[in-house]
């Protein structure tokens, strides 16, 4: 069975660290297994889970990859109301 996969638009540095948190929660992943797998600690991960702003691009990475998440970017589209919250 297959599904379509679930997309999110983040607009906030706070909304990636809800998004990261809910979905290592879905996961059934503890802070601890996902220190490993990042290579920080389990301290680093409940940082970061609150204060995203201080990811590096590697360990979001890595945490994607952890999370079975992956990127995306692409150009925003204007014809759209956009958030003027801004990163």
């Amino acid at each position: 069975m297959s599904f379509a996969p679930d997309y999110h638009t983040l607009s906030t540095a706070s909304h990636l660290g809800q998004l990261l948190k809910a979905t290592r929660k879905r996961h059934k992943i503890t802070q601890a297994e996902l220190a490993g797998y990042v290579g920080v600690s389990q301290n680093r991960i409940s940082h970061l889970e609150n204060h995203p702003e201080e990811l590096s691009v590697k360990q979001l990475l890595s945490w994607c990859s952890a999370l079975k998440l992956e990127l995306k970017l692409g150009e925003r589209d204007t014809s759209a109301a956009s958030n003027s919250a801004e990163w």
